[in-house]
Formats: C-alpha cells, sequence, structure tokens
C-alpha cells in the first residue's frame, strides 16, 4: 500500500513494502511497491467509521504512468486490515487500469465487536 511522500519521509519505510518483500524472499510473486501512488496526502484512518474511510481515501490513488497492468493478476500487500477501505480503492485504479484480478493479503484484520 502506498504512502504519500510526506509520511513516507517522516516514518522512514513503508509497512506494507517490507512484507511484500519478505513474502518475495521466502518464494512470493516479485514485487512492484511503486505502481501505485497516493497522490494526496489523505488523514488518519484511525478514528473514522467505514464510510469515513472510504471518503477519506476516494481518489487519493493513482496508477503510476507506464505501468502495465492490463491482463495481469496482482496482489495488493497491507500490513493491517480494518474496513478495507483503501485496499478497495487501490483494487478499483488496478481493475479499472484493465487487471485481471486483484488479490489482497495482510498481515492483521482488527475485528470490532463481540467475539
Amino acid at each position: 500500500m502506498p504512502l504519500h511522500w510526506t509520511r513516507l519521509f517522516a516514518r522512514r519505510y513503508n509497512q506494507a513494502a517490507l512484507l511484500a518483500h519478505a513474502i518475495h524472499a521466502a518464494g512470493g510473486p516479485p514485487v512492484a511497491p511503486d505502481w501505485l501512488l497516493r497522490q494526496r496526502r489523505t488523514p488518519s484512518q484511525g478514528h473514522r467509521n467505514a464510510a469515513g474511510r472510504a471518503d477519506n481515501v476516494r481518489g487519493a490513488f493513482v496508477l503510476r504512468p507506464g505501468r502495465g497492468v492490463a491482463g495481469r493478476r496482482l496482489v495488493l500487500v497491507d500490513d493491517v486490515f480494518t474496513t478495507g477501505a483503501t485496499v478497495l480503492e487501490c483494487a478499483r485504479i488496478l481493475r479499472r487500469a484493465g487487471a485481471a484480478r486483484v488479490d489482497v493479503l495482510t498481515l492483521a484484520r482488527v475485528v470490532r465487536g463481540g467475539a
């Protein structure tokens, strides 16, 4: 999942990209962490509900020019899946660009409410 350059600069790493590289090192598919760009900085998703999260990331991502995804099966890697707003928005961009399939692999899933 792409970070805005200002957040990447402040944090110094992209945890989702690190996970993707570890998956690749363990025999997984090639990694292309720069195919999607976060074109605008979005406020933290932390205290937003599902609808607020979706609104927050709508239009925040674009496919980097020159990246051909048509007909490809792609895997988005994210560290934490909460409502899915971010991965859904990224998958929407990739599918609109012609990706044949977009799957999501995540390290953790946040579950709210009862057990």
